[in-house]
């Protein structure tokens, strides 16, 4: 068992976390140009260079990896699966559709609009929709390298089970008439989705990866540079007063101050771990995170035109309970997790 402890911390360290890059940074920063790491200065300038460095290496890894996996469910494929099922296990399956989608929730909603012209039940629409932003396959590997195995399964779980609730609630509210009238009344068209060969799968996955890196490059550059900041610059006396488990109301906080922001997952990583860093309660961490991918305000305002208010209100009302229970009982199992 100490054997297969040690190899997977091994294969963490060295490919997830990658702790050598970090050491290699280190010494150019130090040797190369003459900063010491002790200082402000020499701190912020590690931590920048080596986690946009990092994170573009997970980036492109992950991302043809799940693009490849993504190729096996297009959107007219994945519609006629859905369309297949009803009810709790329908909105399983929207849900886990959901997490072979590396997008924001921007991306995701176009997909959503497909479904619901499509005619796939609301509810199972909703339950991609939801799980979509903050539960995936990339996420999980992410996580997995931030803080542990533990944590990131656990995230896994209560993601995709906020996504079946979700789903389920709004099924059993009769909700079909608030999607606004252009989506109801869309014409679905059956296309033909084109079925890869393997060398067609890996074209595919290079040319997600080149997409998606061209969009979020400079959310990572910002996220970096904010995580440079509160791991380096921010006295951890004031994020603890704001986040710190004495406030018991700072998974609220890291939900309200997460909402603005316009990010995907890749951007709220290096803030995540400079919070980790700084002691703040995972469960803290992880609201702040699905807040910024589920809730941005650009990603409401996006969903807002294509539902009613009674619809849009009661899934904000839905993602945000879940997500600060969720952080709540993140922090209260955080010693038996970490």
């Amino acid at each position: 068992m100490e054997a297969i402890k040690a190899f997977f911390s091994f294969i963490n360290d060295a490919f997830l976390k990658m702790t050598w890059l970090n050491d290699l940074v280190g010494s150019l920063v130090k040797d190369v140009f003459g900063i010491s790491l002790d200082t402000m200065l020499g701190g912020a300038l590690q931590f920048f260079i080596y986690d946009v460095i990092k994170i573009f290496i997970l980036l492109t890894v992950l991302i043809f990896f799940v693009s490849y996996v993504q190729s096996y469910f297009p959107p007219e494929k994945t519609k006629k699966t859905l369309g297949k099922y009803k009810g709790i296990k329908g909105n399983l399956i929207g849900a886990l559709l959901g997490t072979l989608t590396p997008f924001c929730s921007c991306s995701s909603i176009p997909i959503f609009i497909g479904f619901t012209s499509a005619g796939v039940p609301l509810g199972i629409s909703f339950s991609f929709l939801i799980s979509s932003p903050f539960v995936d396959l990339a996420s999980f590997l992410i996580l997995l390298s931030l803080f542990g195995l533990n944590v990131a399964l656990i995230y896994m779980v209560v993601g995709i089970l906020l996504a079946v609730i979700g789903g389920t609630i709004i099924e059993k509210m009769g909700m079909e008439d608030q999607i606004a009238d252009f989506v109801r009344n869309a014409k679905s068209v059956d296309l033909e989705f084109e079925e890869y060969d393997t060398r067609g799968r890996i074209e595919f996955a290079f040319e997600q990866v080149q997409k998606i890196i061209r969009n979020v490059w400079p959310y990572i550059f910002v996220g970096v540079g904010i995580g440079a900041a509160i791991h380096n610059v921010i006295p951890q006396d004031l994020i603890h007063a704001v986040l710190g488990d004495d406030n018991p109301f700072s998974v609220i906080i890291s939900a309200l101050v997460g909402i603005p922001i316009y990010a995907d997952i890749f951007g709220t990583i290096p803030i995540a771990e400079a919070l980790f860093v700084k002691q703040v309660p995972i469960g803290t961490i992880l609201t702040f995170m699905m807040a910024i991918t589920a809730l941005s305000l650009p990603s409401m305002v996006m969903i807002s035109k294509v539902v009613k208010k009674k619809l849009m209100f009661t899934f904000i009302s839905i993602v945000s309970i879940g997500i600060i229970i969720i952080g709540y009982l993140f922090n209260f199992l955080e010693p038996f997790v970490i």
